[in-house]
């Protein structure tokens, strides 16, 4: 069985076929650290807590790490930064490789074919991606999968584009940044990344507002819509902000990739968006009118929002996984890919 995963700075995410069914298994990217006692680690035991224990400490992993932070009025420590490993956390391989043994599981034959997504180098930042690319690929060997890159941006094509013949622009607005692919006929003509993405908007408000970020990424899970209503210098009125600035800048940087790469000027496209932090209602038709104000120098035939923002990428992960394990078509392994999901968490 193939199965696909989105490694994401936020969220982990895999996807695998079950029937007629994708179904996508899920965990936060992130944990806290909390004081060592016998009682504590029996409590968390107990109550099927993700955690490991480490010296004198305890790191409660996944999901469960934001309700602790709360409570211990800590911040979130991440294992990525900026849609890669962080080189500022020590914790972060030993970290990573729980949260993927947990979403993705035991393959279920040796050197099951995995495909995970890697971001591109982003354009407007000097880092790089070819260590964290290794490093998963090394994890997930160990692991017994037999692992294989696929960058994000394509990954998208893959999932939200076969209606159209996976040719189109799509743009993956995920926490650490934002990756773009413009694809013909399944062949990408522009990849790159930019190193903004949720973790800005929600970093930028939280000094605007003198707030935690973890507060900010709290409210912006919790129905926040982009419909600029909010009262001015609340969370919402700070979040809706930096949306609408980042908008601008990778529509910016867009154009600037296309001018440089001399895409045709004839080529008529659909634009699709997903990602977590694409999430918030009002954000396509946001992403619509300020690609309307701009000077894209390709045409557009329309701009639509994934019906799942969250699983787009595994879900395309999946789809280049069955493509490849059974020798097909991207079409023909699409048509058996988006099917409705069931999410598991």
């Amino acid at each position: 069985m193939a199965r696909g995963i989105d490694v994401g700075t936020m969220n982990i995410i895999s996807a695998e076929q079950d029937g007629n069914e994708t179904v996508f298994v899920q965990q936060r990217n992130s944990f806290v650290e909390i004081e060592y006692s016998d009682m504590a680690e029996e409590m968390l035991s107990r109550s099927e807590v993700l955690h490991i224990r480490k010296d004198d400490s305890v790191y409660v992993v996944g999901d469960d790490a934001l309700n602790f932070a709360n409570i211990f009025k800590q911040e979130t420590r991440r294992p990525m930064s900026h849609g890669i490993l962080s080189s500022d956390e020590s914790s972060a391989i030993p970290m990573i490789k729980l949260i993927l043994e947990q979403v993705v599981g035991d393959p279920e034959r040796p050197r099951e074919r995995l495909f995970f997504s890697t971001p591109a180098d982003p354009i407007d930042s000097d880092l790089n991606t070819l260590y964290h690319q290794k490093t998963l690929e090394s994890l997930l060997g160990d692991m017994g999968y037999d692992p294989e890159p696929i960058n994000e941006g394509m990954a998208v094509i893959y999932s939200e584009l076969a209606d159209s013949n996976f040719t189109g622009l799509g743009v993956s607005f995920g926490a650490g940044m934002t990756n773009v692919c413009l694809a013909y006929y399944a062949v990408p003509v522009m990849t790159f990344s930019i190193a903004r993405g949720g973790d800005w908007i929600d970093e930028q408000a939280a000094r605007a507002t003198g707030t935690s970020v973890d507060k900010v990424t709290a409210t912006k899970e919790d129905d926040f819509g982009l419909d600029f209503t909010t009262d001015v210098g609340g969370i919402e009125g700070a979040l809706s902000i930096y949306y609408d600035n980042l908008l601008d800048y990778v529509i910016e940087n867009v154009i600037a990739e296309v001018n440089e790469e001399d895409v045709e000027e004839d080529l008529d496209v659909p634009v699709v968006v997903t990602g977590g932090t694409s999430s918030p209602e009002g954000f396509a038709d946001l992403f619509q009118d300020r690609l309307d104000d701009a000077t894209v120098p390709f045409s557009i035939s329309e701009v639509r929002r994934a019906e799942e923002p969250m699983y787009s990428v595994a879900r395309g992960a999946l789809v280049a996984s069955r493509t490849e394990e059974a020798e097909g078509t991207p079409e023909a392994e699409a048509d058996a890919a988006v099917e409705a999901p069931s999410a598991e968490d």
